[in-house]
């Protein structure tokens, strides 16, 4: 077993869990579970990663209890019983997994080595959409997905749309909790930046969109809008943060639509609010999502968002007054709702709206809420596992 940080001792009177993740997040999950481990007592809160990766390195810069079982690949099954005895050793009430590979972990542990931890699994995405364009290995997955998803003691859905989604899987309602993602909202410390910094005008209008570079967030169809755009408004530029195996696809979508001066490829940025404080507007044309945490970025930067009707989009941003929420894989809609956007930045309202977003979601989306929404769910399944 690799590296390990923290003293794994419980909190007086607490709860001891172990938070399971594959180790190769770089997006929304990542930040999800190291800013909702940072609320917890780090005695009772350890992060066991699969391999160590960028997760890991992350976690070790927070100070989480932290240890890495070193799999070698996603297909590497000899540190299953690594895991099970670390899960002995150290006793833990509750393993949580987070992502595919963990939630199949979760199933073997159980079922396979006779762990006794209660098992409860975070539902961060769809599961029918996780490995969309990998092919027949990733209907594989996705099978293997779906029926591990069928034995974890409770749920955790990131919006009512998933909650919805679980039920129609057939899983009761009672198994299920409905927590909606949270973040900090005091403005993050990083170095800013300046429009001339990475080639646009103060002038433009300025599109960012941050996700992986995968077939499910819509980037195709943010190249097609941008596109139609252009060619009424020259100064339209769009800013894509993050990477994937889509990189290469785009790049060319890119060249094909003639779009090298208007599109800008960022890649993974740990620093996103340096490039969402030079933004116009945020724009998510995904086909699915659970309760994206870009949009809580988004707004702590207050700015307006432009979104598909996805996962929990809709318990945010419910109003037109805080922006704009579209229907899926509508190019139409998309390049509609950005030209309204221009509209508002010529008549000087657009940035009303990103404050007005601020202000709902720091109120009703802050990490502090979500973790004591967890935090509460922990004691309830440690005093079933007591009385069994």
């Amino acid at each position: 077993m690799g590296n390990e940080r923290g003293n794994g001792k419980r909190g007086i009177n607490g709860v001891k869990v172990l938070h399971l993740n594959a180790g190769n997040e770089t997006g929304g999950g990542m930040v999800h579970i190291l800013s909702l481990l940072q609320q917890f007592d780090r005695r009772e809160m350890t992060l066991g990663l699969l391999e160590c990766s960028v997760v890991y390195e992350e976690a070790q810069k927070r100070g989480l209890s932290t240890v890495c079982f070193g799999q070698t690949s996603k297909y590497d099954l000899s540190v299953l019983k690594i895991v099970a005895s670390y899960i002995e050793r150290e006793r833990f009430d509750i393993i949580h997994t987070h992502g595919a590979r963990a939630n199949l972990f979760g199933y073997l542990l159980k079922k396979w080595m006779g762990c006794q931890s209660r098992w409860v699994t975070t539902i961060h995405s769809d599961p029918r959409e996780d490995f969309t364009g990998c092919g027949w290995r990733g209907n594989v997955w996705t099978g293997l997905h779906r029926f591990a998803l069928k034995f974890p003691d409770h749920y955790f859905a990131i919006s009512k749309r998933f909650r919805d989604l679980l039920v129609s899987f057939g899983i009761r309602a009672s198994r299920i909790t409905v927590i909606y993602n949270g973040i900090c909202f005091e403005e993050p410390s990083c170095p800013l930046i300046r429009r001339q910094d990475i080639g646009i005008d103060e002038d433009d209008f300025v599109l960012i969109m941050v996700a992986r570079l995968h077939p499910v967030k819509g980037h195709m169809l943010a190249l097609e809008a941008t596109k139609r755009l252009v060619s009424i408004y020259r100064q339209v530029k769009l800013l894509l943060v993050g990477d994937g195996p889509l990189l290469g696809d785009l790049q060319e979508k890119m060249r094909d639509l003639g779009l090298e001066r208007h599109v800008f490829f960022l890649g993974h940025q740990p620093h996103v609010h340096r490039f969402l404080a030079i933004s116009d507007v945020k724009i998510l044309p995904s086909y699915s999502e659970s309760f994206p945490l870009v949009l809580l970025e988004a707004a702590r930067a207050k700015l307006p968002v432009i979104s598909t009707d996805v996962g929990g989009v809709k318990d945010l941003v419910d109003s037109p007054s805080l922006g704009w929420v579209i229907p899926v894989n509508d190019v139409s809609a998309l390049t509609a709702a950005i030209q309204e956007a221009i509209a508002h930045k010529m008549e000087g309202t657009l940035r009303k709206m990103g404050e007005r977003l601020y202000e709902k979601a720091s109120k009703q989306f802050s990490i502090e809420r979500l973790a004591a929404d967890v935090y509460r769910t922990y004691e309830k399944l440690s005093c079933l596992r007591d009385e069994t």
